[in-house]
Formats: C-alpha cells, sequence, structure tokens
C-alpha cells in the first residue's frame, strides 16, 4: 500500500474511533513506514495511534520523529504516559528530549520517573550542545577484566534486552576507567575458561566529553568503529556515541554547510536556521546581516565605478567590460574555495603551514594557466565582437588575467584564514567571495585603466 492510502485510512481509522483497525493497519511494519504513514497527521491524532503501541515499540517510532514534532507529541501526552514513553527511549534520545521541552514539562515530568532513569536524565542532559557529552548514551555493556569467556557471554546474554548494542562490551577497572575493548565475535571464539585481560583489546580509540561532536563522528568513520567510547576527566567510562548517532551527526553538519555556502548561517554561534522551527525574527536577522554584508560590499564597489566618471566619459567602451572581469575574479576564487573547503572537509589538508603551502604550489600554476587562457579569449571577443584598439585590448586582457590569479589565490587562502581565526571555513560563501573580487576587480581593472589611458585625460 502507498504511503497516501494507509494515511487516509489511518484518518478514517481515528474518526471512527476504531483503534483495532490501526493496531491491524501497522502490525510487523517498520518504525520509519510508520512515521512517514502519519506525516501530515496533527500531533494530537499522532499521540492517539503511539498510545496503542506497546511501550518499546512506542519508543522506537516516536524516535523516527524530528525534534520539533518529538516535542509537539509530547505536548499531548498526560504526564504518565510522557513518563511512560521516556523511560522505553535509549538514554540519549529521552535525554535531547528532556532538554527540548519546557522547564514546566521538564519538572513535570521527573517525579513519574524512576530515581535511576532521572538521574541519567540529568547527567547526560548537563552536557553543552555540541558536544560528545550531548549526543553519547549510557546505554552499554562492560565487563570486569578478570571474568572468563563463559562469564561474559552470560552477562551479556542478560543485559542484552536494557542495552543499545552489546557488539562490542568495555573492559573497565574497579575504577570505571577504560582499559580495552572485546567484540562479541572475539568472546564467541574465545576458549571458555579464557580471561578477559588476556583477550581484549587494549589501547582502545576513545574520545572525551567534551571533544566536539563532529570530531566524535569524524573519529567513528576514520576508526570504522560500530560506537566509540566516551571517557571523562578522570578517564572513566561514561558513555559512548553510536555509529547511527554520527551519521546524524554528519547529516547535520552536511546541512549546516549549505545554510553557511549560502550565507544562512546563524551569526555568534547561535542556533542555524530551520525552515519549520525558525521564527520570523530569526529568519529575518540572520539573512539580513549577511545580505547587508554584501550590500557595503556592492555599495563601496559601485561608488568607486562612479568616481571614475571622467576616464568613462572619455573611454565609454571600458564600462562594457567591468561585469565579466569582476565576475571572473569571483568565480574563480569560488572554485577554488569550494575545493580547499571540501578538502578540508574529508581531511586531506589541515591548518598547517605545510598544507598551505601545498595549495599555494598547486593553484598558483593552475591560476596562471587560467588568467592566460581567459585573458587571451576575452581580447579576442572584445576585437571582433567591438573593435577596440591595442590600448583597451592590453587593459582589458591584463585585468582579467590579474582577477583570475587573484582571485584563485585567495579563494583557496581565505579557508585557512577562517580557520585560523577560528571560523568555520564554510562562512566564506560564494556570495561573499565574489564581493570580495567585485571590490578588488574594479581596483585594477580602472588601475590599469589609468595606466594605459590616462594620457587621454589631458589631451583636447
Amino acid at each position: 500500500m502507498t504511503v497516501a492510502i494507509v494515511n487516509a485510512a489511518l484518518r478514517d481509522y481515528l474518526a471512527q474511533n476504531d483503534l483495532s483497525s490501526i493496531e491491524a493497519a501497522l502490525a510487523g511494519q517498520h518504525a520509519a513506514d510508520i512515521v512517514a504513514y502519519m506525516g501530515d497527521l496533527d500531533p494530537a491524532e499522532i499521540a492517539r495511534i503511539l498510545l496503542l503501541l506497546p511501550d518499546r515499540r512506542e519508543a522506537e517510532v516516536f524516535g523516527y520523529f524530528d525534534s520539533a514534532t518529538q516535542v509537539a507529541i509530547a505536548g499531548e501526552l498526560s504526564r504518565g504516559d510522557l513518563a511512560r514513553l521516556v523511560t522505553a527511549m535509549s538514554h540519549d534520545e529521552r535525554a535531547d528530549l528532556f532538554n527540548r521541552l519546557t522547564p514546566e514539562q521538564q519538572q513535570a515530568l521527573l517525579p513519574g520517573i524512576a530515581h535511576a532513569e532521572r538521574e541519567d536524565i540529568r547527567r547526560l542532559a548537563s552536557y553543552p550542545e555540541g558536544t560528545a557529552g550531548s549526543i553519547m548514551t549510557s546505554d552499554y555493556a562492560t565487563l570486569a577484566p578478570d571474568l572468563t569467556a563463559r562469564q561474559a557471554i552470560e552477562r551479556l546474554r542478560r543485559e542484552a534486552p536494557d542495552r543499545e548494542t552489546i557488539y562490542e562490551a568495555y573492559v573497565v577497572n574497579e575504577a570505571r576507567q577504560l582499559v580495552g575493548v572485546i567484540s562479541l565475535r572475539d568472546l564467541l571464539l574465545a576458549k571458555d575458561e579464557a580471561r578477559i585481560a588476556d583477550i581484549m583489546r587494549k589501547g582502545a580509540v576513545f574520545a572525551r566529553v567534551e571533544d566536539r561532536r563532529e570530531d566524535v563522528a569524524r573519529k567513528i568513520a576514520d576508526y570504522d568503529l560500530l560506537a566509540l567510547p566516551i571517557v571523562n576527566g578522570g578517564e572513566a567510562l561514561v558513555g559512548i556515541v553510536t555509529v547511527d548517532d554520527a551519521m546524524d551527526v554528519a547529516e547535520l553538519e552536511r546541512g549546516r554547510r549549505v545554510l553557511q555556502f549560502g550565507g544562512n548561517v546563524a551569526v555568534g554561534g547561535g542556533p542555524d536556521l530551520d525552515l519549520r522551527s525558525s521564527s520570523f525574527l530569526e529568519m529575518f536577522k540572520v539573512r539580513a546581516f549577511w545580505l547587508i554584508m554584501l550590500t557595503v560590499f556592492g555599495v563601496v564597489t559601485s561608488t568607486f565605478v562612479a568616481a571614475q566618471e571622467a576616464i568613462l566619459d572619455r573611454v565609454i567602451i571600458l564600462a562594457a567590460f567591468i561585469a565579466p572581469i569582476v565576475d571572473m575574479g569571483g568565480n574563480t576564487g569560488s572554485q577554488s574555495a569550494t575545493l580547499v573547503i571540501r578538502a578540508m572537509a574529508i581531511g586531506e589538508v589541515k591548518l598547517r603551514w605545510r598544507d598551505v603551502w601545498f595549495v599555494i604550489r598547486r593553484e598558483i600554476p593552475v591560476a596562471l594557466m587560467l588568467g592566460l587562457v581567459i585573458s587571451m579569449l576575452e581580447a579576442v571577443l572584445a576585437f571582433f565582437s567591438k573593435g577596440v584598439g591595442g590600448d583597451i585590448l592590453m587593459v582589458v586582457g591584463l585585468s582579467m588575467a590579474i582577477c583570475t590569479v587573484l582571485g584563485g589565490v585567495i579563494g583557496a587562502l581565505l579557508p585557512f584564514a577562517a580557520r585560523r581565526i577560528g571560523t568555520d571555513p564554510a562562512t566564506l560563501s560564494s556570495p561573499l567571495i565574489t564581493s570580495i573580487m567585485d571590490l578588488l576587480g574594479v581596483f585594477i581593472y580602472f588601475g590599469l585603466a589609468y595606466a594605459f589611458l590616462g594620457h587621454l585625460l589631458t589631451e583636447g
């Protein structure tokens, strides 16, 4: 059945209060498909359907909704139903939901949850947003190093229903410090009496609670891990970040970069814009900041061009070449910046002089060749389409060459400059680079015009 058909059926069943038919329609369906079927229902209708599901199933389906919808659904649940849902959710997801609730909702929720779960939520919810601690879960399996393989398997068998993952278990000492990692496969292949301390992998890769979540996601990808253990300042194991959470972080980061390239990133580290949840004022403030910056560049550029009235009055044909010359610098700069930002994103280059010089050595020859080819093409087209003379061709050709080379070099270096001052390189969006090169382009163009054609101003 298609999503539309199931969605219409659910609406009819809700209108008729035919709850048994809803249960039958959703039985055996994947949680992601159930969310798709309920796509355009309002939060109150979704809450009614979720309450028909067993606790763990309800929590699983709830986890597939976006954060804004989760908060809206939570607002439709009674205190007892919300407490039951939160208790069944995975540790990291319920901490995220708790942080999104209003203070009043939080205070109403906590008394209905068992003490252990309440303290776990408070601890996980206390970590700053954007850190490893904010995305980790405390739902993991630990083993003591003196256990045998048989004892470890028995323990994992007992704990499996309450753990997010048991494919890897973390070996900790009496102080809960991480001393090793062992996979379920290694346990199954080991002899029954083999000690965990003898078969575990020592020197496990880990991260700290204060590390950036993007760095954690990158480390999981680099080491091809199912989960990454997280330790606190005392080296004690406090949680893990699973590969699915790392994928969510990577997806968010890709979305953030799309915003940044379009000049829609929040200024000063504020929340990113979201088409559904951002307020009118947030949308206006963030977008206005970048547009005002670009407008300032544009006004300065246009003011400078207007000040060249004397030479434009004598050589009016110069006005015809302003746009293609300044545009070429911006386009070349955007190409170079995009290549460098991509290389930074996948770890090919880092903020170090060795990589800066590598990029410069790679970019300058390419930019020089591009400048030569483009300037020759521009001169040929100018000669045949407009019949301009040698002096003007020299001005146009040299300006095109210099702007192309300069745009390529500046575009390649700006991402490094952004990293150096602690700004995400992606914030150097294409419109900003283009505006910078527009300003430099007119300076170069009219500087060469005065150098080669300035004598015309003294004639007659």
